[in-house]
């Protein structure tokens, strides 16, 4: 990559094993703290995903499509899957482009 170029792959994120409303607040934080740049969410290592945490996620991949921006989330475990599902959010999590409102 030449001097001046931006940086082609996004920052990326391992995810805590339990995001509930306990690891509301810091989840919220780290992302902001990211905010402005592609972002990769890995998944892998979550055990549990509660409303406040999806709630989060969801808005931050809105925010950073707003802004231009990708928030991808990958090799997301069973477990999240299966909570985002239940939650009936698995296209704003995942398929935003389907999802209305």
């Amino acid at each position: 990559m030449a001097v001046g170029e931006p940086d082609p792959s996004p920052e990326r994120l391992t995810l805590a094993p339990v995001l509930d409303l306990g690891a509301a607040a810091s989840l919220a934080r780290t992302l902001t703290e990211l905010r402005g740049s592609d972002l990769a969410l890995d998944g892998s290592e979550v055990g549990r995903l509660g409303a406040q945490c999806l709630q989060i996620l969801i808005s931050a991949r809105r925010s950073w499509a707003t802004e231009g921006h990708s928030l991808v989330v990958e090799n997301a475990s069973e477990h999240m899957l299966a909570a985002v599902a239940q939650l009936g959010a698995t296209p704003f999590l995942f398929h935003p482009e389907d999802a209305t409102s």
